[in-house]
């Protein structure tokens, strides 16, 4: 790794952790949102009104987009139809999607497989089936998933595990990265910056 892909990575997940600490302000029970990572002296210079409110240290800025309809994950609209169709613009140096996901134990899986099975003919019914089967599991944990990149090709993928209810509300956010954590979304992303 140079240090240009290193320094890219630092500021990458300088930019993810400013959003998490956003959207964790913000409660659970949102919708994906996506986040425009553009320069801070750009957007400065273009609204010195905002330099009291910006971190002037940070090199990207996140900026917060609407927040996607209620029914983009599962219903009428899907993630990956939507993001198909937006691109940014050149001032926009990357990206960051945020949204709610279940995730379970490595031991789910055989539940997953008896309700897919029956049904891998047709796409679209094994896909409620799995987001059923989901949802319906004893262990399901609500966490967000934190999918970041930037034009010059950095990425960075990160989960956050919705704390139990009885958990400390000051305890520090914590995330986590996995390998191979969600590469289609991470390659859908980059797509939206050519």
């Amino acid at each position: 790794m140079t240090p240009a892909d290193l320094h890219a990575e630092l500021v990458l997940a300088r930019s993810v952790r400013e959003v998490a600490e956003f959207v964790d302000a913000e409660g659970w029970g949102k919708p994906p949102q996506m986040f425009a990572l553009v320069p801070t002296a750009d957007l400065v210079a273009a609204q010195p009104e905002l330099l009291d409110e910006l971190d002037e240290g940070a090199e990207l800025t996140p900026v917060a987009q609407e927040l996607f309809p209620d029914d983009v994950t599962g219903g009428s609209m899907a993630l990956d139809e939507i993001l198909a169709t937006m691109s940014w613009p050149p001032a926009v140096l990357g990206c960051v999607l945020v949204q709610e996901i279940v995730v379970l134990p490595p031991d789910a899986e055989s539940a997953l497989d008896d309700a897919l099975v029956p049904l891998l003919a047709d796409h679209e019914a094994a896909d409620a089936a799995a987001r059923a089967a989901a949802e319906a599991h004893p262990d399901r944990r609500e966490a967000r998933l934190f999918a970041a990149v930037l034009r010059e090709g950095a990425s960075l993928s990160l989960l956050q595990v919705r704390p139990e209810d009885d958990a400390d509300e000051f305890a520090d956010m914590d995330l986590r990265t996995y390998p191979n954590l969600a590469p289609n979304l991470i390659e859908a992303l980059h797509a939206t910056l050519e």
